[in-house]
């Protein structure tokens, strides 16, 4: 099993930058696959970034909406394995619960968090 812990997240105003992280504990040497997605109401969940780990490389993968303004990084130090999303140049259409995910790959993701609101106010 593999626990997901996230922090960050808030209110900020459009322009502003917020920073999320995600913290995996548990069985993690089977997690290749680290990612953020997010819900806006009414709208399905979409993913935000994501970075896949083979061998001792990261990919990263950004949705068009975000790129050049989001970048995501993963550290494998210790026992945990944490990946953050920096958020700059936030718009107001950012405002949706971001969830953590992991799992083997993009194709198999059975592990999220518990989702972190962030705000962007015009």
């Amino acid at each position: 099993q593999v626990q997901l812990v996230e922090s960050g997240g808030g209110l900020v105003q459009a322009g502003g930058s917020l920073s999320l992280s995600c913290r995996a504990s548990g069985t993690i040497f089977r997690i290749n696959y680290m990612g953020w997605y997010r819900q806006a109401p009414g709208k399905e969940r979409e993913l935000v970034s994501a970075i896949t780990t083979t061998g001792r490389t990261n990919y990263a993968d950004y949705a068009d909406s975000v790129k050049g303004r989001f970048t995501i990084s993963r550290d494998n130090a210790g026992n945990a394995n944490t990946v953050y999303l920096q958020m700059n140049g936030l718009k107001p259409e950012d405002t949706a619960v971001y969830y953590c995910a992991a799992g083997a790959g993009s194709y198999s993701i059975p592990y999220w968090g518990q989702g972190t609101q962030v705000t962007v106010s015009s």
